[in-house]
């Protein structure tokens, strides 16, 4: 199919203002307008409610062209209509046009994701045929690992525009993430009152649009990194100031509801919320509590957490594959116990450089243990990925050091206040390091943070004067950076993969990305003309059966 570069970016608007007009809808219904000022965060509270349709609604019926077209069309007149009453100043809507008008140019691309063909468009396109089918793990790993960004892709299958907007979702995620930064940062910089946070939120702002410039790499990775700088500047401003403790921790329990649905290890980032506790119940003792569960979005975060765990249940008969100790063995569509030991070290394999396109380490058992793996690690992965990585952060950091910082220092800070923070994220950086150190797999924000956080203090310690002006100068490099990378990439796939996004902006894509689905469409065809809870063929390795109104699928292996 072809999508000219005008119908392109006709349906990009009417997707981000959709967005926007359920996450204005919900603040209203659980009147937290005040609570939610910004609206980069009504757009992220968008996208969480349309993820929990998304999982809910596929219970019962698939994610149709004719239904996504009505679901799209009442997000957009309810944003229009609040923008006729002017909810909103008007400055904040011009704001949001300019960034997601630079990040356009992000949007065009030829060469999607590198798991794109392989389960992130069967797995989105999936939910737009079928309401939920059990076991679908078993024809593709990516499906036993399932993220909520397919669900939200699913919702935009639209007619004329088919399934050419099933990378939208990562994009969305990152153009409000920025509205945040930015309004965020520039609010500090009219108060006049730049200190170690507004460093902080350009540093994260520089990260997010020049390291993650390529939207075609985010896949389900990057999307749940870039919140996490924003959730570690919530907690700061939670321990740093109480007064709107309140209010701090709906947008903390809406960045974790994304960020656990992006990725189900992110999980781990739970600890987190011993912070929110500890300083709770230091602020309101044992009345905490209370003040927690009248939080409406504690209740969208613990419906999140349940739909995760629940898909990943029906999908492979795990609460979280491949954890050994949340699966159930015993279910027709399980994996069995050999099966997901050996996924779990496969994953840990691969992330710990025993595996790759061309190699396999021998002796997989030996290599694990311990750290075996280190040294090959070091030699394969961190001088080529991790190396590269780290001088791209340390670069920022010294261009940033010669921008805003004199030999003189202006004040003493202390740095108590990001003790437990950091401290976190210390233990986060220690599990990474030992059981999954890939960038993908929370490596790219953990370093970020670790070495943004102390700069970000040194900064203002020794900051030169008249430094609004020099801030606004390295955002604007920035933008000017992002925008030329992305003209850079654009260039180059044109001259490569021969792309005209003039005539035809459609990524690229061809018959292996149905390749699961006519294996499913044959398997339940074949299951109907049988009238049998097996599938005829007594030689296939996948059998259909049907429970409680619903197929499930059974590996014979």
């Amino acid at each position: 199919m072809q999508i000219n570069l005008m119908l392109l970016f006709v349906f990009y608007w009417l997707l981000i203002f959709s967005c926007l007009g359920y996450g204005i809808l919900i603040t209203r219904l659980l009147k937290e307008k005040n609570n939610i000022i910004n609206l980069g965060y009504v757009g992220l509270i968008g996208i969480l409610s349309l993820i929990i349709y998304s999982y809910l609604s596929n219970f019962f019926y698939p994610h149709t062209q004719i239904h996504n077209l009505i679901l799209i069309l009442l997000g957009l007149v309810l944003f229009i209509f609040n923008l006729i009453k002017e909810s909103y100043k008007k400055r904040k809507i011009i704001n949001l046009l300019i960034i997601f008008l630079i990040l356009f140019i992000s949007f065009i691309i030829f060469k999607p994701h590198d798991d794109f063909s392989y389960y992130h468009f069967q797995y989105s396109h999936h939910l737009t045929q079928y309401p939920l089918i059990i076991g679908i793990g078993q024809f593709n790993h990516g499906y036993a690992t399932q993220s909520s960004i397919f669900y939200l892709n699913s919702l935009f299958f639209l007619p004329l525009i088919k399934y050419s907007f099933f990378h939208i979702s990562v994009l969305l995620v990152f153009g409000f993430s920025n509205l945040i930064l930015i309004e965020k940062l520039f609010n500090y910089l009219k108060k006049n009152k730049p200190n170690y946070l507004s460093f902080y939120l350009l540093l994260s702002f520089s990260f997010i649009n020049i390291i993650f410039y390529r939207l075609a790499e985010h896949g389900t990775d990057r999307s749940a990194q870039i919140l996490v700088f924003l959730l570690v500047f919530e907690l700061i401003l939670l321990i740093n100031n109480r007064k709107n403790f309140n209010n701090a921790i709906t947008r903390i329990f809406i960045l974790l509801s994304l960020i656990i649905s992006f990725k189900a290890f992110y999980i781990l980032y739970f600890l987190f919320l011993l912070i929110v506790i500890y300083y709770g119940y230091k602020k309101f003792n044992l009345n905490f509590l209370f003040l927690l569960f009248q939080n409406k979005f504690f209740w969208f975060l613990a419906i999140t957490f349940a739909l995760v765990v629940t898909t990943n249940f029906f999908n492979s008969g795990c609460l979280l594959f491949p954890v050994k100790f949340t699966c159930f063995y015993d279910m027709p569509w399980s994996f069995s116990y050999n099966h997901v030991v050996h996924m779990g070290n496969w994953y840990e394999q691969w992330s710990k450089a025993g595996a790759g396109p061309n190699f396999r380490v021998e002796n997989v058992e030996e290599y694990l243990i311990f750290f075996n793996w280190f040294s090959n690690w070091i030699e394969q992965y961190f001088f080529n990925k991790v190396h590269d990585f780290l001088l791209g952060l340390l670069l920022i950091i010294f261009v940033f050091f010669l921008f805003f910082c004199s030999l003189k220092i202006k004040k003493k800070i202390s740095t108590d206040i990001i003790f437990p923070i950091y401290l976190f994220l210390i233990i986060l950086f220690l599990e990474w390091i030992y059981n999954h150190p890939a960038l993908r797999y929370g490596g790219f924000v953990l370093i970020g943070l670790l070495l943004f956080i102390p700069s970000s203090f040194l900064f203002e310690k020794f900051s030169k004067e008249n430094i609004i002006n020099r801030i606004k100068i390295i955002f604007v490099i920035i933008i000017v950076i992002f925008t030329f990378r992305n003209i850079l990439r654009i260039n180059n796939e044109i001259k490569k993969y021969n792309f005209n996004p003039l005539i035809n902006a459609h990524y690229r894509f061809d018959q292996k990305y149905l390749q699961i689905h006519k294996e499913i469409e044959y398997l339940i065809n074949n299951y109907i003309s049988c009238s049998k809870y097996e599938k005829c063929d007594e030689n296939a390795d996948i059998k259909v059966g049907k429970r409680f109104g619903k197929f499930y699928f059974i590996n014979e292996q």
